[in-house]
């Protein structure tokens, strides 16, 4: 059930949207909810849940291995400075398991760790988060591939989404791709056409 098209999904956007994006093709949400308390992200993880699962979408909690579980979601994202993914494996056996990467030692680390994918990027410019390093490109896409499968993530658009599954991509992560435009239903067709 590893997601082609999955869209992180805040506090801040329309959940309303989430059916409609779900039946353009999302696949995926990743809920981010770095500004809630845990009251608040668990409440969050329910609606995007509640909304996703009908139409078949997964859903995943950034950082969260405690929410996740809680929430009965299908699984988790971890960054570098989140729980171990050895740890997390150990705690959600059964949950899908992603870990951020940025080159083919990162990847092979977290195979080894029992990671089910890495979340590779970023892999052009991204105003969606602050501090991350300069963007690696296509050719690390490439250069990673073949470990895990690979979700690029940063500055990902239609434009770039089938170059990225060319170079060995399995799937994308999009924010802004999604939620900037004014039709986010649109965008998201858009992407999933190009990842088909």
């Amino acid at each position: 059930m590893l997601p082609r098209l999955l869209c992180l999904v805040s506090e801040d956007h329309d959940l309303a949207l989430l059916p409609a994006l779900a039946e353009a093709g999302v696949d995926a949400f990743e809920v981010r909810a770095k500004a809630s308390t845990d009251r608040e992200a668990l409440r969050l993880v329910e609606q995007v849940l509640d909304a996703a699962r009908p139409r078949g979408a997964a859903v995943i909690v950034n950082d969260r291995v405690d929410l996740a579980l809680a929430a009965g979601a299908d699984g988790v994202h971890l960054g570098a400075d989140d729980l171990p993914a050895t740890v997390a494996r150990r705690l959600a056996p059964d949950l899908l398991l992603g870990v951020t990467c940025r080159d083919r030692a990162q990847v092979e680390a977290a195979a080894a760790a029992g990671a089910d994918y890495a979340g590779f990027g970023p892999v052009y410019a991204t105003t969606s988060k602050d501090g991350l390093p300069d963007p690696l490109g296509p050719g690390a896409v490439s250069h990673a591939a073949g470990v895990l499968p690979l979700i690029a993530i940063g500055g990902v658009s239609a434009a770039t989404a089938r170059g990225l599954r060319d170079a060995g991509a399995h799937g994308v992560a999009v924010i802004g791709a999604i939620w900037q435009p004014p039709d986010p239903v649109s965008a998201a067709k858009e992407l999933a056409a190009a990842l088909a």
